[in-house]
């Protein structure tokens, strides 16, 4: 029985030495390998988020000479190895996550605010936990040591314990990486991002060895560090400054990332990206001053000689004031290098506050410290608004006052943006397609959520939920401040308007405002009609243009409506080149004769614009170019279109060359015999030329697009009364062939057609204007003399070839002597 008992023991003995250590650590000794295997600590299933800042001191680079020369994990420290595998950490956070090696400076500065909200928060309860003198400045400090290569950032937050530098430092994903990139691309949940340490991680996109110095209130001051090895060391500090409160990490940059250790490249990150964070943000930073010092003797000897050249009298002057400063030491300026701590974001985020408290010069000195514009010009208006609901932010936006000269250059190109996207005012980017839309990319301004993922890359964040939902409210808000800028505008106002708006005495600087913003905006707005089907009505609204009555005025649609004659069901309107050029335009004679508004669009997007706007307030659109125009019942149109049959039948069998698809009697022409138009949905003729144009047009693919050309005459034009005469005498009369051909071709011209060919419709000219002139229609051009030009050529040839054969002789003549 007691040899069973001792060879069970002995079997219980081995298992036990074959079962690992399931202990969340282990002490390693001084001499074991610190590249050593070791098993994973256990750790809680919620995590919380990333640590809180650091701290930096002047004698700090003496204090770390043995860490900074081994870049060795402390013997003496306690070894721990990360949860999860760091080799695919590292491939995810540069090829995955962080694009941009710069964030890493937005992440520690975001971590520091955190730690710092933390302690204030606490300090509401207990005001004892600030502590007294540095400890109770909230502030965060950097510093650098080029010498060393170390980048150290500090704050004076919460801190933290040992149990938190393992928890929060140790724990990169509780489930893997690979669970972590899954859940990334299937669930869509980014707020995971924060339990994962992966802000923190981003470190190591600079550096090949972190320090993390910590004092919690509660605990001793703490060292973590880090290779990116896969293990890492905690050890209670004793060589360190005492932090008093806070946390303080050191970068030994890399190689590659030097660029980190220049001061101007800080203070451009800081202000790209923290510039609006809550608590101070300092650098120790250099600057030259001019300081005076006692001057040398020899220096002062030589400057108090005169030239020989003085006179007697600057002589004594000066010798009077050397005896009156024979007292005062003599001095010189030179310049030093001075260190001291240097501010860095001064603005303050206005958008914090209520809108009712900031002044207009705030709201203009904050504009100009976004657009980085240094003119005294104001914007034309802004909109500073709180949204709340299931996406809580705060924007303002503003109207630049002039637009970019390349606003349009690259409209569909460039992913630009005016809008800043910041997530507890810290900057995470400008080039949101999601934000606004780019018809409204003209508006400069910032957009500060509290409930979007921070740790995020702007890749992942495109893809938020949520941006639909603030893309939705700031669209909205745009529109109303744009037309808040018109409904302030007196100039906008209608007469009964005008005479109540002329009372106020601020409306000086609002007259002519809203013209002025479509002059620089307006091709905006006419995308934003293309492109946004939603809001289509709501910039419709926003929509300027000159018209026949607006007497070289902007106008709305709503003020043409008003305007419109009893029983008018369609909004009238032309497109061209110029405004000029459509005024003498035939389209316009019976209109203008009857009293009736039209439209003037001579912008290139118009064509396109109306392929868009279809109706507004129940009012279709009619271009008077194009067939399907109708100005009322006239009881002698059909009397009209009866009499002129013959000759509309024989006129279209005439210009069958041409393809013409009819020829009808005109219910638009007054002084005009004739006219060329379109079909309803197809080109127009400005349209047409401004396709003709393009760089890579298909001149083939347009034969599809081009409509059908529709003739109109003027019934009551002498030259078609005329014209109907002689066809029913003679529909073989070549005269009247070729004078309906002339005709043609030249409504073509006047309705703004390109002639397909020119040299037929000149030649043409050329025999009227021979028969006006009672020219023989059979004159030729007179020949030229070509004998006599032949023999003149032959003739100088002749002496030329003389010339050079003299010359030829001359020369063989001297080469035998």
């Amino acid at each position: 029985m007691r040899k069973w008992t001792i060879a069970s023991a002995l079997l219980l003995l081995c298992i036990l030495s074959l079962v690992p250590d399931e202990g969340p650590r282990f002490h390693a000794k001084a001499d074991v390998d610190a590249d050593e295997v070791v098993d994973p600590p256990k750790v809680e299933e919620k995590i919380g988020a990333v640590p809180h800042g650091l701290s930096t001191d002047s004698d700090v680079v003496k204090r770390e000479s043995e860490s900074i020369s081994r870049r060795s994990l402390r013997s003496s420290g306690e070894k721990f190895e990360f949860q999860a595998e760091v080799s695919r950490l590292m491939d995810i956070i540069i090829n995955s996550l962080y694009s941009n090696k710069d964030i890493f400076l937005r992440e520690l500065i975001s971590n520091a605010s955190d730690a710092l909200d933390k302690i204030r928060f606490l300090s509401l309860t207990d005001k004892e936990i600030l502590g007294e003198g540095d400890n109770s400045k909230l502030e965060i400090q950097i510093k650098l040591d080029k010498a060393n290569k170390i980048l150290s950032i500090r704050d004076r937050g919460i801190g933290m314990t040992k149990e938190d530098l393992i928890k929060n430092l140790g724990t990169i994903a509780k489930s893997g990486t690979s669970a972590f990139v899954e859940k990334m691309q299937t669930s869509g949940d980014l707020n995971l991002i924060g339990q994962f340490g992966v802000g923190f991680y981003s470190v190591y996109l600079v550096a090949d060895y972190v320090e993390v110095i910590s004092k919690h209130n509660d605990d001793k001051q703490h060292v973590w560090e880090s290779k990116a090895d896969g293990a890492f060391a905690i050890s209670e500090d004793t060589w360190n400054e005492p932090l008093g409160r806070g946390t303080e990490i050191r970068l030994h940059l890399r190689d590659e990332a030097q660029e980190y250790l220049e001061e101007g490249k800080l203070k451009d990150l800081v202000k790209r990206y923290s510039e609006f964070i809550n608590f101070p943000i300092y650098i120790w930073g250099s600057k030259e001053v001019e300081v005076e010092v006692p001057a040398d003797e020899d220096e002062s000897n030589d400057e108090d000689e005169s030239p020989e050249s003085s006179s007697e009298e600057g002589e004594d002057d000066a010798e009077k004031s050397e005896d009156e400063d024979s007292d005062k030491p003599k001095t010189k300026k030179v310049k030093e290098t001075t260190y001291d701590w240097e501010l860095l974001n001064d603005v303050k985020a206005i958008w914090l506050r209520s809108p009712k408290e900031v002044t207009e010069e705030e709201y203009t000195k904050f504009y100009h410290s976004l657009a980085k514009d240094f003119s005294d010009e104001k914007p034309m208006s802004w909109s500073h608004f709180n949204a709340e609901g299931d996406v809580e932010f705060k924007a303002v936006l503003f109207v630049p006052p002039k637009a970019p000269h390349d606003l349009y250059e690259s409209y569909y190109n460039t992913k630009k943006s005016n809008l800043k996207l910041y997530v507890r005012r810290v900057f995470i980017s400008d080039e949101f397609d999601e934000l606004l839309p780019k018809y409204l990319n003209f508006l400069l301004g910032l957009v500060d959520s509290d409930t979007l993922p921070l740790n995020v890359s702007r890749e992942m964040l495109q893809q938020h939920s949520s941006l639909k939902t603030i893309k939705k409210k700031l669209i909205r808000k745009a529109l109303d401040m744009i037309r808040k800028i018109a409904d302030e505008d007196p100039d906008e106002s209608s007469d009964k308007e005008k005479k109540d708006v002329e009372k106020s005495s601020d409306n000086d600087e609002k007259k002519g405002k809203y013209t002025r913003f479509w002059n620089e905006f307006g091709k905006s707005i006419k995308l934003g009609i293309i492109e946004d089907a939603t809001n289509r009505n709501r910039l419709a609204k926003l929509l300027r243009f000159e018209s026949t009555k607006s007497d070289g005025k902007l106008t709305s649609l709503d003020q043409y409506i008003s305007r419109m004659k009893s029983g008018q069901k369609d909004i009238f309107y032309i497109t061209g080149s110029s405004k000029e050029q459509l005024e003498k335009s035939p389209f316009l004679e019976r209109l203008k004769k009857k009293n009736y508004e039209v439209i003037f669009f001579t912008d290139p997007v118009d064509e396109y614009l109306m392929q868009y706007l279809m109706d507004y307030e129940d009012k279709k659109f009619q271009n008077v170019s194009k067939e399907g125009l109708k100005l009322g019942k006239d009881s002698k149109d059909k009397e009209l279109k009866e009499s002129f049959k013959d000759l509309t039948k024989w006129w279209k069998t005439a210009l069958s060359f041409d393809n013409v698809d009819d020829v009808k009697v005109s219910n638009r022409l007054d002084n005009t015999p004739c006219v060329v138009v379109t079909s309803k949905y197809g080109w127009s003729a400005n349209m047409e030329r401004i396709m003709q144009s393009q760089t890579l047009s298909d001149a083939s693919k347009q034969a599809y697009m081009r409509g059908k050309r529709v003739l109109e005459i003027n019934p009551r034009h002498p030259i078609i009364k005329d014209l109907r005469e002689r066809i029913v005498k003679d529909p073989e009369d070549e005269g009247a062939k070729q004078a309906a051909k002339l005709m043609y071709q030249t409504a073509l011209l006047e309705s703004g057609f390109i002639l397909s060919d020119p040299k037929d419709f000149a030649s043409q000219i050329y025999d009227t204007v021979k028969t006006s002139l009672n020219i023989s229609p059979d004159a030729t051009v007179d020949e030229e003399e070509e004998a006599e030009v032949e023999a003149e050529t032959e003739s100088k040839g002749t002496e030329a070839e003389e010339n050079i054969k003299s010359e030829t002789a001359d020369e063989e003549a001297k080469d035998e002597l």
